[in-house]
């Protein structure tokens, strides 16, 4: 075996099989790998399939729209407008309170010293102009009575004595002094007479009572206490067979159609309200702590001239309509002043 060796021609011979089936392989794995690629980006690129809904089908425009019912709307103020350049306004807020109008409120008392005899209206109650609250019995009032009936007998009298000293003068059958001294006393008593007539009418009796009282000779001691218009009776004082005195309050009586609503404004916001007030008859929001869905709308009818020495603040008065009485008396409240910046 020694010297033994492989010739280059055979070798040669022998390898190329293998060559050929490497490179055949090599080309296999290469188009497995690309039809691997494929199958991938072609997966990556289809979309998913829809997931099936069970219920209606709704657009993307439609999920955000909310819908209300016409009540709904008109009960909430919302208006639709056309898109538009409209003046830009700020506002600011002032706590307030809601106050009886006082060009429609009554402190009712009596003009005579008296005791309760009956009471007729109740607190809460609506009354009309004239309606009979209470009545009073006065002895004060029956004393008066009693004193103009007597200055009204004397002055009869006078004027008879007058009469008749008129006549006797001209038959001279007196002097002129005596006439003189009649119409002296004539007149004082005519005075005393007038005097007590206005002591009845500032009792409160009025011309047709004291045309009866005249005619009738009749002294009456009741002293009747009325309302002076329509309202509501806010405040009561008063107990039945309770003695009471010309400085006591008997009845408070509102017309609370309408409100006040009077505000405190700082010191540092005074110039903004006088800005924004200086147009007669603006309205003016007014939220009420009892109603937080309700906006009220008011007027301006006074600004404050001074400030508040204690607070440093100046008020505010608002006039606002009530017609379903809503509004309460006391009540608190906040108003928006609106004005451009």
């Amino acid at each position: 075996m020694r010297g033994m060796g492989i010739s280059p021609g055979l070798w040669t011979a022998q390898c190329e099989p293998h060559a050929r089936l490497r490179s055949r392989m090599s080309a296999t794995v290469t188009v497995f790998f690309g039809m691997l690629l494929l199958t991938f980006f072609t997966a990556c690129d289809r979309a998913p399939a829809p997931a099936e809904e069970s219920g209606p089908k709704h657009s993307s425009n439609e999920a955000h729209l909310v819908r209300l019912p016409l009540d709904e709307v008109t009960r909430s103020g919302v208006t639709v407008e056309p898109v538009g350049r409209t003046a830009f306004r700020m506002y600011r807020t002032f706590p307030g309170v809601i106050r009886p109008n006082e060009n429609a409120l009554a402190n009712i008392t009596t003009l005579v010293r008296g005791r309760v005899a009956e009471v007729h209206a109740d607190l809460g109650q609506m009354v009309k102009a004239n309606q009979l609250l209470a009545v009073l019995h006065s002895g004060d009032l029956g004393l008066a009575q009693s004193a103009y009936l007597k200055a009204r007998a004397r002055r009869h009298v006078a004027e008879q004595a007058y009469q008749r000293a008129q006549f006797l003068f001209q038959e001279k059958v007196i002097g002129q002094a005596e006439a003189q001294r009649r119409e002296g006393e004539m007149i004082s008593i005519r005075a005393e007479a007038q005097e007590a007539l206005e002591g009845l009418r500032l009792l409160g009796m009025d011309d047709r009572q004291i045309k009866s009282l005249e005619r009738t000779h009749t002294i009456r001691s009741q002293v009747p206490i009325v309302a002076p218009f329509a309202g509501r009776v806010i405040a009561r004082d008063l107990t039945k067979g309770e003695l009471v005195e010309t400085t006591d309050k008997l009845f408070a009586v509102a017309d609370l159609s309408k409100v006040w609503v009077v505000a405190n404004v700082s010191e540092k916001d005074v110039s903004y309200v006088q800005r924004a007030t200086a147009v007669p008859n603006q309205p003016v929001e007014v939220y009420v702590t009892a109603y937080p869905d309700e906006v009220f709308q008011g007027t301006v009818s006074y600004v404050g001239d001074v400030l508040d020495t204690a607070t440093r603040t100046m008020q505010v008065r608002l006039t606002l309509a009530n017609p379903t009485g809503f509004l309460k008396p006391e009540m608190f409240a906040t108003i928006r002043v609106s004005s451009a910046p």
